[in-house]
């Protein structure tokens, strides 16, 4: 089942999935997720959507949201959901897993993530996320709205027909995007390592069947390449100059600079990845040293008019839960505005996704995806740890008083 607007909008009204009868929610303070800031309204949610935002009505609501802040379900538009560390405490790194127990570890971790008031993921991607993606949808169990890729294109996929066969194969599998390794990690040094004309293929091939395509590229060149083969979104980008961020403005492409979690997270447990795969001495090495450098293309993207960039961390085992460290590190290091950097999580996030029409906005017609946080956001930051109330498609899944 793939995610396009009709049937996003079939999956979110649908009659079935909630409760019946309006819900009213009390709130002294909402942050609707383009800017504005609304005072003493009472939400009315229906079906599973926002019927209206009025005054006050008359009575006890069904929820008392006085005291907090409430805005958008927080959007992360880069995840690995089924990531997860093994029963000895090591990155899952084997075949050995039975499906059952990996689809198990991947509702675990969204779960995590619902928990810390993400309604939304995009994760990028792997054969797990597609049935968690259609069980939460079905609104059976808690967890949020997944959009995934299924798999990724790389350099050894295959010639440009290849890779257009591979496309129209994910396509067919029901992806929601398309993911494409147009540079090497980090930890090898972000060199390029597809042509114009694989990445022309892929970005080409995703436009013309409707799919968005989602470039993971840390260099110049590679992020360049991307732009000119009309993709949608650059991941990571450790290492853009201001041209190439220029150019990625110019046409219209979403950036999501993955600037802190993916890092510290490495940091915290690199016991448990160190020894598998890239992930050796030189490899986190590596990283430290990209850490100040993608601080400084946010901050250099900041200043440049009409660069979109979107809210994302490349969630991995042991950060799932720990999204919006991500969003606190570019309000207290990068210099965001807070209201940019929830607009960044919630409405950009939703655009980003072409889900605008949605989710991403406290607004009548809207999906009911709400949180509650104690404390101002807009004042300290850290009050998005603080999530007292998630509601996801108008059935609460949190509420702590």
């Amino acid at each position: 089942m793939r995610f396009g607007w009709t049937i996003v909008v079939s999956a979110l009204l649908s009659q079935g999935v909630f409760a019946q009868g309006e819900v009213v929610l009390r709130t002294n303070r909402i942050l609707d997720g383009r800017g504005e800031i609304l005072e003493d309204r009472d939400l009315i949610i229906a079906s599973g959507t926002i019927s209206r935002i009025g005054d006050r009505t008359s009575g006890a609501p069904d929820y008392d949201l006085s005291g907090l802040t409430v805005l958008p379900g927080l959007i992360d538009t880069h995840v690995h959901v089924g990531w997860h560390f093994d029963p000895n405490g090591r990155l899952h790194s084997d075949e050995s897993e039975s499906p059952e127990l990996s689809v198990l570890y991947g509702a675990e971790n969204a779960y995590t993530m619902l928990m810390a008031g993400f309604t939304t993921v995009q994760s990028l991607g792997s054969p797990v996320d597609g049935p968690l993606r259609d069980t939460f949808a079905r609104g059976v169990l808690p967890g949020p709205r997944i959009l995934t890729s299924l798999r990724s294109i790389g350099a050894r996929t295959g010639d440009p027909d290849a890779i257009r066969r591979f496309v129209r194969a994910r396509e067919k599998d029901g992806a929601d995007v398309i993911k494409i390794f147009g540079s090497a990690s980090i930890r090898d040094g972000g060199k390029p390592t597809m042509s114009q004309e694989q990445l022309d293929a892929a970005c080409g091939e995703a436009k013309k069947l409707g799919l968005r395509s989602v470039v993971h590229a840390h260099g110049p060149e590679s992020a360049r390449r991307s732009v000119l083969a009309g993709c949608t979104t650059i991941e990571h980008g450790a290492l853009l100059d201001e041209e190439t961020l220029s150019l990625m403005a110019e046409h219209g492409v979403y950036f999501d600079p993955n600037t802190h979690l993916i890092f510290q997270n490495y940091f915290d447990n690199k016991d448990r990845y160190i020894g598998i795969g890239n992930y050796t001495e030189e490899g986190f090495a590596q990283m430290a040293k990209a850490v100040p450098l993608v601080l400084e293309v946010f901050r250099t993207g900041l200043r440049l008019p009409g660069l979109k960039m979107v809210f994302g961390t490349d969630a991995v085992a042991g950060a799932h839960g720990r999204n919006v460290e991500e969003l606190i590190y570019r309000v207290e290091r990068g210099g965001q505005d807070p209201y940019a950097a929830i607009v960044s999580a919630t409405s950009l996030a939703a655009e980003s996704l072409r889900l605008d029409r949605a989710i991403g906005t406290v607004q009548a017609g809207k999906a009911a995806d709400l949180i509650a946080v104690e404390g101002n956001p807009l004042e300290d930051i850290h009050a998005l740890e603080r999530v007292r109330f998630v509601m996801k498609d108008g059935r609460v899944v949190k509420h702590r008083r």
